[in-house]
């Protein structure tokens, strides 16, 4: 069997990592666990990972590059601005729902990077990433929809982070579909109220 690089290893490591905290939780994710799941030996993990901080470090940042973009929703060309906002949040919550073990994984990692020295500032860049996405997709959603927002675009981009985080939180416990819907509903009519007239 030809050897692996190191970082064909971490990469192992990193998805094992993943599999095994969206299966167990971050509680269980002992290093153990972590290369059972990767079908490496022990070793392997301390020779590609100082520790399991930097391991968590690795997933945190994995999970973050998952998160780069929300997908502007299919409409015609010149369409109108309310048609496209609630388009992209109905598309953006299509992702939430095909994958939400995803999710609550993200939740539960930025609670245990905020408890665990050396991890809290991770988990505060992994919202920071989070809000400039937001503000990416307004920004998208304004130059396709040619409009301008009236509010600050980064205050508008962390209420509807706030209120995206929350939604999906609240879902991921009551799985009620309609709620959720209708919520996203109420959000886009309230984004169309920001657009400068």
């Amino acid at each position: 069997m030809a050897r692996q690089s190191a970082d064909a290893r971490r990469e192992q490591l990193v998805e094992a990592a993943i599999r095994v905290m969206i299966r167990d939780g971050v509680a269980k994710a002992t290093t153990r666990a972590i290369v059972g799941e990767a079908g490496l030996p022990l070793g392997a993990f301390h020779y590609c990972f100082r520790s399991k901080q930097e391991l968590l470090h690795s997933v945190i940042e994995r999970i973050m590059l998952g998160s780069v973009a929300i997908p502007l929703g299919p409409v015609e060309e010149g369409a109108a601005a309310p048609d496209l906002i609630r388009s992209t949040l109905y598309t953006y919550w299509d992702l939430i729902r095909e994958r939400p073990e995803e999710h609550q994984l993200t939740y539960e990692l930025a609670q245990f990077a905020l408890r665990e020295p050396g991890l809290a500032d991770v988990a505060r860049r992994q919202y920071r990433h989070y809000l400039q996405v937001n503000v990416d997709h307004l920004q998208a959603v304004a130059e396709r929809a040619g409009i301008r927002w009236a509010t600050d675009i980064t205050v508008l981009a962390r209420f509807g982070l706030n209120f995206l985080d929350g939604l999906t939180l609240n879902w991921l416990i009551d799985r009620d579909d309609a709620q959720a819907l209708s919520a996203l509903d109420a959000y886009a009519e309230y984004l169309d109220g920001q657009i400068a007239r």
